[in-house]
């Protein structure tokens, strides 16, 4: 059973933040993706980065790639270091600035 997903955002001065905790998959797919969005829209209203912070993710399916890779423009991610062969694999980190986090 997969574990249930946290999201929460947060605008910081000029970063919009989505911290993400728990299993991204196909059952919650939509609700990151909205977040996502929602973090999107705030570059265009003024936002200068969108922060998505995977630290608590210990699982993403392709379609969470996909998610990201549709709105890496802007993005910096923080992941969780478990998460970093399939963020590597995927490409994902050619494209957006990723740090680990702890």
């Amino acid at each position: 059973m997969a574990t249930p997903l946290s999201i929460s955002t947060d605008r910081r001065a000029a970063t919009f933040v989505v911290t993400v905790a728990g299993e991204i998959d196909l059952s919650n797919l939509d609700s990151f993706a909205d977040a996502l969005r929602g973090g999107s829209a705030a570059l265009n209203d003024g936002a200068a980065t969108l922060t998505v912070d995977l630290t608590g993710v210990d699982y993403l399916d392709s379609g969470a790639i996909n998610a990201l890779f549709g709105h890496a423009s802007g993005m910096r991610l923080i992941a969780n270091p478990v998460l970093m062969p399939v963020l590597t694999i995927s490409g994902l980190t050619e494209v957006i600035p990723v740090e680990l986090g702890a």
